[in-house]
């Protein structure tokens, strides 16, 4: 089969690029960074080069193709999160159109069932609505969990402060997931029929905020590794003084203050996932010790 993936050789791109090519399949990749092409090359892949926002360049990469894989690239300097997601969404959309190609596998998040009020994940809730107009391609919104790998921003707080913590309590329940089972979940839909829209949960593992800073701590040496509350003000100005910029820090302080209520994940428990991947928490643990 032939597939067209977005995302270069990012976290779940590659290997989801390494599944299908070991799979036999050919493998298109789309990345910004003409840097990249030898060492998409070298994978086994096709390197296509350009950005994601010229519907042409897109139409041309997705054309012929017996599947696709879209996800929004991130984009820290832009003005407003959520608009520049949907607006890249609504290209995606045109050229998905334009090329003809009938099934996609998009990368959405745990949340986009909310339209607001859960900073750039509301700009994947403006991609679903955008793709469920697609008049005759089959849509598989992949919604992952929180991504283990988000905790690997918490290193200098880990360090210098001796706290793991965020906008919510210790007992917040959340949904963890590694991108690698991401990158198994795309691969399984890219190579299996399926038709309408459809969504689709992946996570790795459940705990809750202390929880998970049990286990962080436990695998760092830090067994007494604390999750602490910080009130919106206090975590939005941790953010800027590590580097945030202040759209994107007021977009996670955001975030955060949905996972804080509980309705970021309401969805999800409703409609949980028959099975979950394979990287359970202490897995992880193991890995965030090392690069700790």
């Amino acid at each position: 089969m032939n597939f067209t993936i977005t995302g270069s050789l990012g976290n779940i791109s590659k290997p989801l690029a390494a599944t299908l090519i070991a799979a036999g399949h050919h493998v298109t990749i789309i990345s910004s960074n003409a840097a990249k092409a030898k060492e998409i090359e070298a994978l086994g892949a096709t390197a296509a080069i350009g950005s994601v926002e010229d519907v042409a360049f897109l139409t041309a990469a997705f054309s012929d193709k017996d599947a696709i894989y879209t996800m929004v690239p991130p984009n820290f300097g832009a003005s407003n999160i959520r608009e520049f997601i949907s607006s890249v969404g609504e290209k995606y959309a045109a050229a998905i159109q334009a090329s003809g190609v009938k099934r996609v596998v998009n990368l959405s998040s745990i949340g986009a069932h909310l339209d607001g009020g859960t900073g750039p994940i509301s700009g994947l809730h403006d991609v679903e609505q955008t793709y469920s107009k697609l008049d005759g391609v089959a849509v598989k919104h992949l919604r992952p969990a929180f991504f283990y790998t988000n905790f690997y921003g918490n290193v200098d707080m880990i360090k210098h402060a001796g706290i793991l913590g965020s906008n919510y309590s210790a007992e917040t329940p959340l949904v963890l997931v590694h991108p690698k089972d991401i990158a198994a979940a795309a691969a399984e839909e890219l190579q299996h029929d399926f038709t309408g829209k459809v969504v689709r949960y992946v996570a790795s593992d459940e705990s809750t905020a202390a929880g998970v800073a049990g286990v962080l701590g436990a695998a760092i040496g830090k067994p007494e590794l604390l999750w602490v509350e910080f009130n919106d003000e206090d975590a939005l100005g941790g953010m800027l003084q590590a580097g945030l910029p202040e759209v994107m820090a007021k977009s996670y302080v955001e975030m955060g203050d949905a996972t804080r209520s509980r309705k970021l994940y309401e969805h999800y428990f409703n409609h949980k996932p028959s099975s979950f991947g394979k990287v359970k928490l202490e897995d992880f643990a193991k890995e965030f010790a090392k690069a700790f």
